[in-house]
């Protein structure tokens, strides 16, 4: 496992990032409100090492995160709904549930129709995903048996460095609520989890 720390520069990090993620690699690193695992979101083969080292149940969808709005229209049918949301909430702390684009039959998108979308307000997450130019998966960086971890040392306890191939290091991260979860496959916004939106403001859109 490499390290690298935050510290050294945000560019660094989503550069040493994308390179092990084009490779099928697996990065924990942190967001806006928790450390993410995270590694090519249409790669088959990542996926399903993702899937393994978290101990995740087969069939249960994965989110990612993408560098703006126009990268989530390359994968994601993005209605009204949705575009004001973007607008009004994002980046920031929300995932987005929306139909996806007929040609993501691979990695997350399989075996489903829909795809779920964060744009974090975090620089890293941002400048990764324009670095490596795909979705990047985005589950905490926890087995599935386990609750969410803020500190490195408990992240690497958990899954354990051999299943980790780059780890970018931003100390402990602080108490944060989830992002909020919004599906809007049909049409009108329903709040799957509650999390750092208020749900009411989601619901005000209509």
């Amino acid at each position: 496992m490499d390290v690298i720390s935050l510290s050294e520069g945000v560019g660094k990090c989503a550069i040493r990032a994308a390179g092990v993620l084009r490779q099928g690699g697996v990065v924990v690193y942190p967001t806006d409100t928790l450390y993410g695992l995270g590694v090519d979101a249409i790669a088959n083969d990542a996926v399903d090492r993702l899937y393994e080292i978290k101990g995740r149940e087969p069939g249960k969808p994965t989110h990612c995160i993408v560098a703006d709005l126009a990268m989530t229209e390359e994968y994601a049918e993005v209605n009204d709904i949705a575009r004001k949301l973007a607008e009004k909430f994002l980046p920031g702390a929300l995932t987005l549930i929306l139909k996806k684009k007929p040609q993501v039959t691979t990695g997350i998108g399989r075996g489903i129709d829909s795809i779920g979308i964060r744009i974090p307000k975090n620089d890293l997450c941002l400048e990764m995903a324009r670095t490596f130019g795909k979705p990047i998966t985005t589950p905490s960086a926890n087995r599935a048996s386990a609750g969410p971890h803020l500190a490195p040392a408990d992240i690497l306890a958990d899954l354990g460095e051999d299943n980790i191939d780059l780890f970018i290091d931003a100390g402990i991260l602080p108490q944060s609520q989830p992002s909020t979860v919004v599906n809007l496959l049909s049409g009108h916004p329903s709040v799957l989890r509650a999390g750092a939106v208020p749900a009411a403001d989601i619901l005000a859109f209509k």
